[in-house]
């Protein structure tokens, strides 16, 4: 019986992954894992918590749940895998079936002949084109040395920090220098944080809870340079806005795929970049495949090609690998670009598609924000959230969910995620019969209370005005009425100072609405919208004909109350 020999360069995620579910499936198999680093199978999404100091050691990051280490040893003792783990693949004859290495200690060339080749090359972090760029005390975190550096620095008495990208390590690395009293400044070329999850007006609720915990936020700031001290020690970024300092500095505006090998060995790239690859992870060598950050996918929703490079993404790749080298069929359909983080006390989500993603594919969308409890208000670890569902605008077909707050998010994300890939309507999330207990949930939880809305949107009954779309008629000075149904003790507590505003508590509506013009525009608000929908309800019933409620209302409200 002739050995599948199964080469896998890569050693970090998808790598190590695909390895494993090859030995599994195929015990006499001789795997090979070559690696230009010397640490394997480190957990690469846990080193700003690293940074933090929650997590004390590195070794923690490359531990299995039983407290072993991968490294050479646990992967030859326990699953029969060779690692080459310092040298360098330089080249692939695919002729020959064979890959070219280098060690990077000896300097020793061989080669390793392969049936199934494996590419786990992941991804390079991008860097920005400025001088300067290169100076002490300027990271990329794109592998644990670059967090081992961070935390010497913090240690060595660093108290100002710049974050150059406001994406989602930036944010979480935020986060861990500002917790250890740092001076933290944020730095993003676009308009919003984190734009490729959040939508403007969620982002700006996020921007404003980073600023609540002293970091400093600068959008719409393009980086010029880096400038040194006298010993080549980073001092000061300079942007076209000012100069800002800084005696440590993290560089994290995204990441690029590694297909210089792909690329050389004549292998197909896609659309994005990354090395094209079919529904079975196949290259565009059948013998070849490929996974984790170096490979484009398919997005479900729109079935275009999509660079998402994810942790979770890569291991499920490596399972889907480890099956096809060993004699299966297995496929990997495409993703969501479904994304968690932490950002100080604020849980932020994403899955599929946001407004923005939509307009940029020519979707037509219905959008709702809904603020609400994660669990009963009644419950004393109740805590707000803020959401905001995107469905097709023709046949209501759920495209997208985003959330953020000091609430439960992740498994809103989660049932959205599950609901998107089933291809289910908005309504249907309405019949889930998800879990409900006071501790866990609202009666009706907030990602069905959203679906709701929706549904009373699609039907016509509920007409909304978006945040946007209310401070454009702030600004632009338009003449119609803003009516607050609010209670006397909330617009106490919270006003809204604008002209326009008449304030008629709910309970009073249907006994003053002659109050109102039935000539002009109405746009109506409370805390929730809850309120407000229904008093839209009420005047509709009575004849006016020019009434919206305010979308999440004030709890959702992105922009200032005072004009």
């Amino acid at each position: 019986m002739t050995t599948n020999r199964i080469v896998i360069i890569g050693g970090v995620a998808c790598g190590p992954k695909a390895a494993a579910r090859a030995r599994r499936r195929d015990p006499s198999a001789d795997i090979t894992i070559i690696e230009r680093g010397d640490l394997l199978s480190y957990a690469g999404c846990g080193m700003p918590y690293y940074i933090q100091g929650q997590v004390e050691t590195m070794d923690e990051l490359m531990m299995t749940p039983a407290g072993a280490l991968r490294d050479e040893a646990f992967f030859k003792g326990v699953k029969a895998i060779n690692v080459m783990s310092r040298t360098l693949a330089e080249r692939i004859d695919r002729e020959r079936k064979v890959v070219e290495v280098v060690s990077l200690e000896t300097a020793v060339r061989h080669e390793v002949p392969y049936d199934k080749l494996v590419l786990a090359t992941g991804a390079d972090a991008a860097v920005p084109p400025c001088s300067g760029v290169d100076l002490k005390g300027i990271f990329r975190l794109n592998h644990p040395y670059d967090a081992e550096g961070i935390r010497k620095a913090i240690s060595d008495g660093c108290k100002e920090a710049v974050i150059v990208g406001a994406g989602l390590i930036g944010v979480e690395v935020a986060e861990a220098l500002a917790s250890q009293g740092l001076r933290v400044t944020m730095i993003e070329m676009l308009s919003t944080v984190v734009p490729a999850v959040l939508d403007p007006e969620l982002a700006v609720h996020l921007q404003r809870h980073l600023e609540s915990k002293g970091v400093t936020v600068l959008t719409d700031t393009q980086v010029i340079c880096f400038e040194s001290d006298d010993r080549g020690a980073v001092r000061e970024v300079v942007t076209d806005k000012g100069k800002v300092t800084a005696q440590l500095v993290l560089v994290s505006i995204g990441v690029k795929p590694n297909v210089k090998l792909a690329k050389d060995a004549g292998l197909e790239l896609g659309e994005t970049g990354g090395i094209k690859v079919n529904e079975y992870l196949q290259t565009s060598d059948p013998s070849i495949y490929a996974g984790g950050d170096c490979v484009e996918n398919v997005h479900l929703i729109t079935g275009k090609p999509v660079y998402a490079p994810m942790g979770s993404t890569a291991n499920k790749h490596g399972r889907v690998i480890g099956d096809n080298i060993t004699g299966g069929n297995t496929r990997f359909e495409g993703i969501l670009g479904t994304v968690v983080f932490k950002a100080f006390e604020f849980n932020v989500g994403k899955v599929g598609l946001s407004e923005n993603d939509c307009k940029k594919h020519g979707i037509p969308c219905i959008t709702v924000l809904v603020p609400g409890p994660d669990c009963a208000h009644y419950y004393p670890t109740s805590k707000p959230v803020i959401m905001k569902m995107v469905v097709h605008a023709e046949n209501g077909r759920l495209l997208g969910v985003q959330a953020l707050g000091r609430g439960e998010v992740a498994k809103r994300i989660d049932v959205a995620a599950t609901a998107i890939t089933f291809g289910i309507d908005a309504r249907d999330v309405s019949d889930l019969d998800l879990a409900y207990a006071p501790p866990y949930s609202t009666a009706v939880d907030i990602i069905q209370h959203a679906a709701n809305v929706i549904d009373n949107k699609l039907s016509g009954l509920a007409k909304s005005c978006t945040p946007q779309e209310l401070k454009s008629r702030l600004d632009a000075g338009d003449d119609f009425v803003l009516l607050d149904v609010r209670m006397p003790g909330e617009v106490e507590e919270q006003p809204f100072r604008e002209n326009r505003v008449v304030h008629i508590p709910l309970g009073k509506l249907r006994e003053r609405m002659d109050d109102l013009p039935r000539d002009k525009d109405i746009v109506v608000f409370c805390k929730t919208s809850m309120r407000a929908w229904e008093a839209q309800r009420i005047l509709e019933g009575e004849g006016f004909t020019r009434v919206r409620f305010l979308d999440g209302g004030l709890a959702a409200w992105p922009y200032g109350t005072s004009w």
